[in-house]
């Protein structure tokens, strides 16, 4: 092994060794009892909120998906994309977290997000519990799995391995540590994460654009390539047998294409997603005190628009610098990796490396304790042995992390996985299925237990059909699904709620209560 491949290894194995430490830290706390497992006990600070909800949702895909989306088309996806994240982050902090808070202490004390629903709507038969976990179980295996391909793309790149192997090993590594520490290590490390990822990507953004000349030069570069600096237009890479057609040097580009006012909404709409992602929600409801929640979203904002803005900038800077390295979408996914490697001292683009690492454990782990707690909270707690104790709860726990983690690894054994797209789908799947539910259900005393069902069947259920059938049809259809199923899953819940009985008066009493602040 090379000296410069050692002193990688090193960087990282020191950082993965501080990540362990902190689950072992807070191994005991963790497992006291299931709410302190599953939500930490509810006793995060305002850093420790916004930092971990936004290192958990960005995951890997913020340090290899949107730059790889950048260097292959341009910025005009990735930009309104970004806009789009970043509206719905701070929308979503201001008008759901305060909310959210409160109704999940009102509702019988929720620690899940499928419970929260449940006792919201008073089910004695948990219905929409069991969907809602359900859902979570089916969206949150194809998230873990993005990660998972994130892990064996970083290390198959730096280390020469064969991509399945070093997978695998990610994959135990990111069990191992969800199965020690629970929803407070992860959170505490998602801490530490979110700080690494921003380091790296600034590290990585100076040094770059001075290496180009700075940034009038890096646009000087850009602007051969069609459509490539425009929010109007994007770049159409010219491809023969699946690679970027390369001559005298230059990648061949196409005419640019036209980028409209549907392709601007569609990506706009990833904005939408966040009203009904588990893993920022569940920040919302473990914070001590909802009256840290304003600091929280300052915090979360300032971190989201930095992350996001150089994340797209690394991507433009690297195809000035790297024109013609990375000549499919999937491999364009390694413009990070490249840039690290090629422009930092071996030690510290290690540590570098260590952001991509820091973005998938932080969002694998939520992944993983989500979805498992889905299962063995809501469904085998919920549904088949109510009377069970703690204990078995997390036992439980633990042995779905270890199905779920199984099934996520069989997805991601395609190394041709483009990670973007597989996090895309997976965030119209929770964006769609919870995110109307969710708004409804803390703004409109009307909305009833078959108005919520309606929605959040109908909404994860035109997810899979708009992409699968509608879309691929071609022009005015070409939107991301999470609009059509978000639009699809509010009309439906505001239909059948008012064509059923309205909510009895407890619920009612309930929802004015916690409006009230009382």
């Amino acid at each position: 092994m090379e000296s410069n491949t050692i002193q990688i290894l090193i960087a990282m194995a020191i950082y993965m060794a501080a990540v362990v430490v902190i689950g072992l830290v807070f191994a005991k706390r963790a497992n006291r009892d299931t709410e302190s497992y599953f939500l930490g006990g509810r006793t995060l600070g305002p850093w420790v909120t916004a930092m971990s909800a936004e290192a958990s949702d960005m995951s890997g895909w913020l340090l290899m998906g949107l730059p790889g989306v950048a260097y292959w088309c341009g910025l005009a996806d990735a930009a309104w994309t970004a806009i789009g994240l970043a509206a719905g982050t701070y929308i979503n902090w201001l008008i759901v977290s305060k909310r959210l808070r409160r109704y999940s202490i009102k509702a019988n004390n929720a620690i899940t997000l499928p419970e929260f629903f449940s006792n919201r709507f008073r089910e004695n038969k948990k219905v929409i519990m069991t969907i809602a976990a359900l859902f979570i179980l089916i969206f949150f295996t194809v998230y873990a799995a993005s990660c998972l391909v994130t892990c064996g793309k970083l290390f198959s790149t730096l280390f020469g391995a064969p991509y399945i192997t070093m997978m695998i090993l990610g994959a135990v590594f990111v069990l191992a540590y969800t199965l020690i520490g629970g929803f407070l290590a992860e959170s505490a490390s998602d801490f530490m994460q979110a700080i690494v990822m921003v380091c790296s990507l600034v590290v990585i953004v100076i040094v770059s654009t001075v290496a180009a000349g700075g940034i009038g030069q890096v646009v000087e570069n850009i602007r051969q390539f069609p459509g490539f600096f425009e929010f109007f237009g994007i770049a159409s890479p010219t491809v023969e047998n699946g690679a970027q057609v390369v001559q005298n040097g230059a990648p061949v580009f196409g005419a640019a294409g036209s980028y409209g006012f549907l392709s601007v909404i569609s990506t706009l709409a990833w904005g939408l997603g966040y009203f009904g992602m588990p893993q920022v929600l569940l920040r919302f409801m473990a914070i001590r005190d909802e009256r840290e929640l304003p600091r929280s979203r300052r915090i979360a904002m300032v971190w989201v628009v930095v992350s996001l803005a150089v994340a797209i900038f690394i991507g433009i800077v690297g195809r000035a610098l790297y024109p013609t390295a990375l000549s499919t979408a999937s491999e364009a996914e390694n413009i990070f990796i490249l840039m690290a490697t090629n422009m930092l001292p071996a030690i510290l683009a290690g540590f570098v490396m260590a952001g991509i690492l820091a973005a998938t454990i932080s969002s694998s782990d939520s992944y993983l304790l989500i979805a498992a707690s889905a299962f063995s909270k809501n469904i085998f707690q919920g549904l088949f042995k109510k009377e069970a104790s703690d204990k078995q709860v997390m036992t439980m726990s633990r042995i779905a992390l270890l199905v779920i983690t199984l099934v996520a690894v069989i997805i991601a054994l395609d190394e041709n996985s483009v990670i973007f797209t597989i996090v895309s789908f997976a965030w119209a799947g929770f964006g769609a299925t919870f995110g109307p539910l969710v708004l409804f259900s803390l703004f409109w005393k009307r909305i009833n237990r078959a108005g919520a069902i309606a929605g959040i069947v109908g909404g994860g259920a035109m997810v899979f059909f708009w992409k699968l059938v509608i879309r691929p049809l071609g022009g005015a259809f070409n939107i991301y699904e999470l609009l059509p199923a978000f639009l699809f899953s509010s009309i439906l819940i505001v239909v059948v709620s008012l064509l059923t009985a309205s909510p009895s008066a407890e619920i009612q009493k309930d929802f004015e209560e916690v409006k009230a602040g009382v």
